[in-house]
Order: structure tokens, then sequence, then C-alpha cells
């Protein structure tokens, strides 16, 4: 099966200089919860879509519009884009993905991209950093957090950060522990806030992403639920 990825923009944007979101999910929701806080906080637009045809065929209907489930949004002023996925995306596509996702930042001249990963921490507080580059490490150390010294990263992050480092691509990946509960509205609120940091202008609004922190998560489930019957049915 083709694993090709196609990245088709719906205007034109310019971004030199500027930031990119991964919030395609790792494990749990709370990436994508805290990304689509950022985008509806800070007055973010769509300006893109993710698709391939081994995605399961869905469209998600937000105010009564059609939507692809994987959509790119900008925040022009702030020169801000932000990668947002309501599939949970297989490993066999992963690196296309972060490749792809490097290329289009490459295209852009995209100083940074953020991504995020949640781990297994007996510090439910802590939230940790690693960067792709000698520049990244030093914006981490900037924004006062910690840096992992050991440890691994998988999935998109990881790859992120693995063909960051060889294309001297600045990749910061924000690593935090989520308690499992469902939805993990503070894991969410400080991963969002975590990102803030680190990008200049951008905002969350922590008592809205409260109150639709079970709202977004219940819609990404069913978003989710749908699309693996789909696939299912596709290829049995």
């Amino acid at each position: 099966m083709e694993s090709k990825i196609a990245i088709k923009e719906l205007r034109t944007m310019n971004l030199e200089g500027g930031y990119l979101i991964d919030g395609f999910p790792s494990v749990g929701f709370s990436s994508v919860i805290a990304t689509e806080s950022m985008i509806q906080t800070s007055q973010f637009q769509l300006a893109g879509i993710i698709d391939s045809d081994a995605f399961p065929p869905i469209s998600l209907i937000k105010d009564g519009k059609p939507n692809f489930p994987t959509r790119i949004f900008v925040n022009d002023e702030l020169k801000v884009a932000a990668f947002l996925s309501h599939l949970v995306i297989e490993e066999s596509f992963h690196r296309s993905i972060a490749r792809e996702m490097l290329e289009w930042a490459k295209n852009k001249k995209i100083s940074l991209i953020v991504s995020s990963l949640s781990i297994k921490s007996t510090n439910s507080d802590e939230i940790i950093a690693v960067g792709s580059t000698e520049k990244a490490m030093q914006k981490i150390k900037d924004s006062g957090l910690k840096t992992l010294k050991n440890g691994t990263v998988p999935g998109i992050p990881g790859m992120l950060l693995n063909e960051g480092r060889l294309s001297q691509q600045d990749v910061i990946v924000i690593l935090f522990h989520s308690d499992g509960t469902s939805p993990d509205f503070r894991s969410s609120a400080k991963l969002c806030m975590t990102i803030s940091q680190l990008i200049p202008g951008t905002s969350c609004d922590i008592q809205s992403l409260q109150q639709e922190a079970e709202k977004v998560e219940n819609m990404i489930k069913k978003d989710l639920e749908e699309a693996r019957y789909l696939k299912d049915s596709m290829y049995r």
C-alpha cells in the first residue's frame, strides 16, 4: 500500500522565521487538546490539509461544514502553523509524516518545530524537553525547562528529532506526564502553557480548556472510532 503523504495548501502563507506545532496524537489526547486550545485562543485559521490514500476516508462535519481529519492551521500575525490531526496514525506512517513535516518546514523557512509526547513519570508536575540542535537545547534552557539526559523518544516526535539533527532543523520535543484520566485536563493545560513559553505570542485559555477538555476528547474519540470502523471495513 502506498504510504505517500500529501500536503495541500489552501492559501498562501508567510512563515519565514516562524514556528510549527506538531499536533498529531501520541499517547492519549493531551497533545491534540492542547493544540486545539491554542488554535482557538490565538485565532488560527485553516490554511491546508494533510492526506493520504491510506488514511480512512472520513469527513469531519464542524458547524455544518465538511473537514479533512488532518489539517494545517496558521496564525499569520504570529507566524505560527499547527498540524492538527484527529486520526491516530499507524507507526508505518511516522517516518513519512516526520519527513514531510520537516520538508514543509524547510520550504517555509520555519525556525523551530515544537512537538510533544506523554511519558510515564513518578512526578506528575515534571515537564522536560529535548532538542535536535545546540540552538534548540539553548532555547530549552532559556525557557527554564529541564532537559532530558537519557531516554527514548518514539514515534513522530522521535523521528523529528533524528531527522532534525541531520538537517540542522531546530526541533524541541516536550515530554510531559499524563495520569491517564479521561480527560486529562491537567496535562493538557500544562502542555499548552509550556508550548506558549517556547512560541512568543501564543496563549492558552485555561478556563476554556478546562470546560472544553472533555468535549474535545469525546469528539476526538468519536472521530477515531468512526475512522477505525471505516478502516476495518476497507481491509476485511
